[in-house]
Parts: structure tokens; C-alpha cells; sequence
């Protein structure tokens, strides 16, 4: 029994090693085209946050939500983990304050959330 395990670890330990050569590193061009879609995820959910949410949230960088009740978008990850606002977009945000019905398909809430990212502010120190 011993030696099968031993036998069985040894493989195991041989085909990671084969399986995971040294990669070569990303060509200039291929590191520009993920930074193009990334700069385009952004970009679509820009205007996404635009068309859907600023009639009561802050969308960007700067500048108070026409809703006093509506975080702004550049500290509402300090309030919600991505993962977690990106499954309640999907499916239907429940908050304390009144939000209209929408509906995002999982594409959108990608780029919304890629935009999220993109703008957050650091927190304010506590004193």
C-alpha cells in the first residue's frame, strides 16, 4: 500500500512538473488588446451607470447623488463586495431606500462593475 501512494504521489508531482512549463511572457500587443477591452468594459459600463442610474446615484468621480439617499458610485464598493453587488444586480437589488425595477444581464453587470472599480475612492481615514 505504501509503495502504490508513494508511486502515485511521485507521478503525481512528475506530470505537475510537466504540465506547467515555463510560459513565455505576453507580447506588447497582447497586453494592449486586454488593456483595450478592459478600457472598453469600463467604457460600456460608464454608460450603462449614464443611462440606468444617474437620475439618483453620483456616477462618477466626483459630484453629490441628485438622491441624497443613493450612495455615490465611487464608494459604493466600500459598502458592498463586487461579488456580492454583482450577484444583486443580476438578480434584483433589495436596499432600505427605493430603487426602481431593472433588470442587467450578466454582461452588463461585468462592465458596470469593471466602471465600479475604476473610480473608487480610497475610504477617509477614521479619527
Amino acid at each position: 500500500m505504501r509503495v502504490g501512494f508513494a508511486a502515485a504521489a511521485f507521478l503525481g508531482f512528475a506530470l505537475a512538473a510537466c504540465a506547467a512549463p515555463n510560459a513565455p511572457p505576453a507580447s506588447p500587443e497582447a497586453v494592449s488588446a486586454g488593456a483595450e477591452v478592459e478600457q472598453q468594459m469600463r467604457d460600456d459600463g460608464r454608460a450603462i451607470a449614464e443611462a440606468q442610474c444617474a437620475a439618483c446615484h453620483a456616477v462618477g468621480p466626483y459630484g453629490a447623488s441628485p438622491n441624497p439617499a443613493a450612495p455615490t458610485f465611487r464608494t459604493v464598493l466600500s459598502r458592498y463586495r463586487a461579488d456580492v453587488l454583482e450577484e444583486e444586480l443580476i438578480n434584483g437589488v433589495r436596499v432600505a431606500h427605493p430603487m426602481p425595477e431593472f433588470q442587467f444581464n450578466p454582461q452588463g453587470v461585468d462592465e458596470l462593475i469593471a466602471y465600479l472599480e475604476s473610480i473608487q475612492e480610497a475610504p477617509a481615514p477614521q479619527p
